[in-house]
């Protein structure tokens, strides 16, 4: 079973960013935290903005984030506030210190350094900036304090409600029931403008929260698995990818190829020896113990040779010289010159594509200023086909998963595009039901 989802349409006006679940979040937080305090009585002035700022600083992305934080923020807090008191204790008992100014404010220098300390001997070190900070804003208003105890204790309320309020509203949500039984596939072009751009931050950490969560997501690419390594390095691949415009699955946490769908020996070698014919060089891609290799044939134009070094420094492909390959390896080829020439090339080869089922599609070439490539795969090597390899493949394990396509309308302009494609992802993956959804009988 397979559905077809596209994000949202786009205006031709000003478009503004979608509020995200953090905004929403931290506000909701704010709120509670504000209420807290409005319930015991204070207004105005007298109102604590300690709980609000716990709560605004301790709301992170991931629900794994606001609890660390939470509690390095707590522990950060603790050490403040005793030492604080300590301080506040120390120049009651002795008040020749707080007579001089100079020596009054050497005192509180020594009581950051042992709240800095402090944090560095309970293997706390994140947590010292904090815990010197909370110092400072307790006994900064010395002498205008009357109750040191109240201070640190009313302090370190509000450290706490601000962190319950974070931690609480990360953690709730409404009740949804999670499609885990569905792949969504993805383009990899809806996401970033080409193969040499990183996607939006915000876009990884929606997807990183969509894969910690344990929504399968296929990403495809026209390019080879190398790109996916400069424009995804922090994301939490839990699904193998599919890759060179579906002649290839690639599994990223085996690193291995799960399936290749090469031109085949007898139709690799006519293409080559057309392309032969014409004298045009071109760059062969093959697959060998797992790893892209591309040789080059024919003399090196300028623009060929631009892209073979900005390339060629990758790790994860090699790039060789010669023909010491099989022409069963080979996966495509690829053509690089002007859209004109690749437009004449493509109608001069058709008869050698029809007749060994092979297919070809011209595309811009990124990072190269009026530049168009020509690739040739086998007609068996297409995104639609690699979804029926890999569902094959899940399915084995898994036999109830049904594919579900998430495309944009149109070409990718923009971080909202890719923002906006992964809301619609995420809508699709844990729809909200105010009523959990009955399990059929039987």
């Amino acid at each position: 079973m397979k559905q077809k989802q596209t994000g949202a349409g786009r205006s031709q006006h000003l478009i503004l960013p979608m509020i995200g679940q953090r905004i929403t979040k931290t506000a909701i937080a704010v709120f509670l935290c504000l209420l807290f305090y409005w319930l015991r009585g204070y207004r105005g002035q007298d109102m604590p903005s300690e709980a609000a700022i716990t709560a605004i600083i301790c709301m992170q992305p991931y629900v794994r984030d606001t609890r660390d934080y939470a509690i390095n923020r707590f522990a950060g807090s603790l050490i403040g506030a005793v030492w604080s008191l300590l301080f506040l204790l120390l120049v009651l008992v002795f008040p020749a210190l707080s007579r001089n100014m100079l020596i009054l404010y050497a005192v509180m220098g020594l009581g950051v350094l042992a709240t800095l300390y402090t944090s560095v001997i309970v293997r706390k070190p994140d947590t010292a900036s904090l815990a010197a900070i909370v110092f400072i804003c307790v006994v900064i208003s010395y002498p205008d304090i009357s109750d040191p105890l109240r201070q640190a204790a009313d302090r370190m309320l509000g450290i706490l409600v601000g962190t319950v309020a974070a931690v609480g509203v990360n953690v709730f949500r409404l009740p949804r029931s999670k499609n885990r039984d569905s792949v969504f596939f993805v383009r990899m072009k809806d996401l970033a403008p080409d193969r040499f751009s990183a996607i939006p931050s915000a876009a990884q950490f929606k997807l990183n929260y969509l894969y910690q969560d344990g929504a399968k997501i296929c990403l495809m690419s026209e390019h080879a698995p190398a790109f996916f390594a400069a424009q995804m390095s922090d994301a939490m691949l839990n699904m193998p990818l599919i890759v060179m415009d579906g002649a290839a699955i690639y599994d990223v946490a085996e690193n291995k190829y799960l399936s290749v769908q090469t031109l085949g020996e007898r139709p690799a070698m006519r293409m080559k020896d057309h392309l032969d014919h014409l004298g045009v060089s071109y760059f062969l891609y093959t697959v060998r113990n797992n790893k892209t290799c591309v040789f080059h044939q024919g003399a090196f134009s300028e623009e060929e040779s631009f892209l073979y070094h900005r390339m060629s420094r990758s790790p994860y492909r090699s790039y060789l010289d010669g023909e010491n390959y099989e022409p069963g390896e080979i996966v495509y080829f690829k053509i690089v010159t002007d859209e004109e020439n690749a437009q004449s090339l493509l109608r001069g080869m058709q008869s050698v594509l029809h007749s060994n089922h092979l297919r070809a599609v011209i595309r811009p070439e990124a990072g190269a200023a009026e530049l168009h490539a020509l690739y040739v795969y086998s007609a068996r090597a297409t995104m639609r086909q690699a979804e029926s390899r890999l569902m094959q493949l899940l399915r084995e394990r898994e036999p109830e998963l049904k594919a579900v396509e998430v495309f944009l309308r149109a070409d990718y302009r923009s971080e909202y595009d890719a923002m906006s494609l992964l809301h619609t992802l995420g809508n699709l993956y844990e729809p909200l039901r105010f009523f959990p959804r009955r399990k059929p009988r039987g």
